[in-house]
C-alpha cells in the first residue's frame, strides 16, 4: 500500500482548493447577476417605489473596505512569519466584518422605519428586492466571517507561517470577492433606482 506523504496531501490540497472556491464564487456570482437581472425587468413594469439609501449602508461600505485592508495585512504578515500581526489583522478583520454585520441591520431597521419593508399589504417590488439582495450578500458575508473566525483561531495556534497559508490566502480570497461583490452591489442600488 502506498503512502501519501504530508507534502503530496499539501500540493494536492492547493491543487484542488483554489479551483473550488473560484467556482463557489463563479455560482456566487450568477445568482446576483439574476438577481439583479430580476430587479431591472421588475423594475419596469412600474408601481415602483423609490427610495433614498440609507446613510448607515456608506458606513457599511466604509467597512467592508477597510476589511479587506486589514485582510492584505493578514496575508502580508503570514509570509513574512509575523506571527504577532497576522493575528491582529485576522482580529481586526474578523471585528470589520460583524461591523458590516451590524450596520447591514441598522439599514434595515432604517428602512422598515420608513416603511420600507419586506412583505405585507405596504410593501413594493423596490424595497423587496433591496431586502433579498442585500440579505443574500449579508448570508455570504456569514460564511466569510467563520472563515475569518477560524482564521483568526489558527493564528492564535500558530498554524500558518510563509510555508503554510492556504487557510490564510483562501480565506483573503472571499473575502476580497465579499468585497468587491458588495461595491458592485451598492451602486447598482444606490444608481439603477
Amino acid at each position: 500500500m502506498e503512502t501519501i506523504s504530508v507534502e503530496e496531501k499539501r500540493v494536492t490540497r492547493e491543487k484542488v482548493a483554489k479551483p473550488m472556491l473560484y467556482l463557489a464564487m463563479g455560482s456566487m456570482f450568477m445568482i446576483f447577476a439574476a438577481f439583479t437581472s430580476a430587479y431591472i425587468v421588475r423594475q419596469q413594469k412600474g408601481d415602483w417605489l423609490k427610495f433614498d439609501v440609507p446613510q448607515i449602508f456608506y458606513i457599511s461600505t466604509a467597512v467592508i473596505l477597510l476589511s479587506s485592508v486589514t485582510m492584505n495585512w493578514a496575508v502580508t504578515s503570514a509570509k513574512k512569519n509575523d506571527l504577532v500581526n497576522l493575528k491582529r489583522a485576522s482580529l481586526i478583520t474578523l471585528l470589520l466584518g460583524c461591523g458590516f454585520v451590524i450596520c447591514q441591520f441598522f439599514g434595515w431597521s432604517v428602512l422598515f422605519h420608513e416603511r420600507i419593508v419586506f412583505a405585507g399589504k405596504i410593501s413594493n417590488a423596490s424595497g423587496s428586492f433591496f431586502y433579498v439582495i442585500t440579505g443574500i450578500h449579508l448570508a455570504h458575508l456569514l460564511g466569510g466571517i467563520i472563515a475569518l473566525f477560524v482564521v483568526w483561531i489558527k493564528s492564535t495556534q500558530q498554524k500558518y507561517n510563509s510555508e503554510n497559508l492556504l487557510g490564510v490566502s483562501l480565506c483573503a480570497i472571499f473575502w476580497h470577492f465579499l468585497d468587491l461583490l458588495w461595491i458592485g452591489l451598492f451602486l447598482f442600488l444606490l444608481f439603477e433606482r
